[in-house]
């Protein structure tokens, strides 16, 4: 009977080893799974990592030119206030341009109807001078 009974715990045991043997070939083939699983996070962790860089990097850069723009769009500005000041001044002096035009017309008026008037004053004195 103790013969039957050690070959029994024998039977029991060699399952029990088969079960635990079957159990623990389970788990390492559920943690071969995980780590390709990790593996594939990481990589796709990584491809963030430079996709992230890259936009950052686009972002960088359209900064700069916006800055630039925006750099560029400001010396327009005093440019054309330049521009506008230089009007006003072309404007001023076309206005005292035509005012001393004005007043030089004046003058050669003046000057012509003083001329007529001499050359009549003239015409009278040298008639008087023919007559005596």
């Amino acid at each position: 009977m103790v013969a039957a009974e050690v070959k029994n715990l024998a039977e029991q045991t060699a399952k029990a080893t088969d079960q635990i043997g079957a159990q623990v070939s389970s788990i390492q083939n559920s943690s071969s799974e995980a780590v390709s699983a990790i593996k594939g996070i990481s990589t796709t962790i990584n491809e963030m990592s430079e996709i992230a860089s890259a936009i950052a990097g686009a972002v960088e850069e359209q900064g700069s030119a916006t800055q630039e723009i925006a750099r560029n769009v400001q010396q327009a500005a005093l440019g054309t206030g330049e521009i506008s000041a230089n009007v006003v001044g072309v404007q001023q002096a076309a206005g005292d341009t035509g005012a001393a035009a004005q007043q030089v017309l004046k003058a050669s008026s003046e000057l012509s109807r003083q001329s007529e008037t001499m050359r009549s004053q003239s015409r009278i004195f040298l008639s008087g001078i023919k007559v005596a």
